[in-house]
């Protein structure tokens, strides 16, 4: 018999889940011996909230099969809010086009690398927890930054991992050296948050836009123009 879908919890998760499930028990047993009885209420409600954690930390089974070299795929489930050029000021120093990926507390939080290449830097800032769909979160909330150099045609790519007003922890796998590539997860954001990318200015067409709700390792967000273009940035 075939299983119409399977429910896949990111490794992320599983402790936190054993916390709450532990605790949930606990109080049932606890109210049991207090009135004798397991009270509906109490069990309906522990069920309910054991499925809302267990929903933020489903990680879907997705493997994207690359048409074009120079496609790059969108590294978290979310909206996208923002595609407008900046001056990214805290590592690249450079104007940048910024694409930015908010992530709703219903959404996968699983983040994947957006290319193939290789990882030249990485580093972890402490800050502030703004609202994620603000634009000063961006620099101010904590973050990762994570720089890719891409494999297609050697431009760079800035993934920046955000943390939000509920999502207080990052969780980042990239290491500087490391050879990335797409369907391979680059860390996990608990709890809803906002994932940017910078790419170099005039090197890649637009495939979204804003308003557009996209899927980590499934939808293409930019490809990169022509190598020939871009020797010519």
């Amino acid at each position: 018999m075939k299983i119409p879908f399977r429910i896949y919890i990111h490794k992320e998760g599983w402790k936190l889940l054993f916390s709450v499930a532990l605790a949930l028990i606990l109080i049932n047993l606890l109210l049991f011996f207090l009135i004798g009885v397991i009270s509906t209420i109490s069990l309906a409600i522990s069920i309910i909230l054991f499925l809302f954690f267990t929903n933020f930390f489903r990680s879907p089974r997705r493997f994207y099969q690359q048409a074009h070299p120079g496609d790059i795929v969108s590294p978290a489930d979310g909206k996208v809010v923002v595609i407008e050029p900046v001056y990214e000021e805290l590592l690249l120093k450079e104007k940048r086009l910024q694409v930015s990926i908010f992530m709703s507390v219903t959404d996968v939080h699983a983040n994947w690398y957006p290319l193939t290449g290789k990882v030249i830097h990485y580093s972890h800032r402490n800050g502030n927890y703004h609202a994620a769909w603000l634009p000063k979160a961006s620099s101010e909330n904590e973050h990762s930054s994570v720089i890719i150099r891409s494999a297609y045609n050697q431009q760079t790519v800035l993934v920046r991992q955000i943390a939000g007003a509920l999502a207080r922890r990052i969780v980042t796998y990239a290491h500087t050296g490391k050879r990335c590539k797409v369907n391979e997860h680059l860390g996990f954001i608990k709890f809803g948050s906002r994932v940017d990318l910078f790419f170099p200015l005039d090197s890649v067409d637009m495939l979204v836009e804003p308003g557009t709700h996209v899927k980590g390792n499934k939808t293409v967000i930019a490809r990169f123009k022509a190598k020939e273009n871009n020797e010519a940035v």
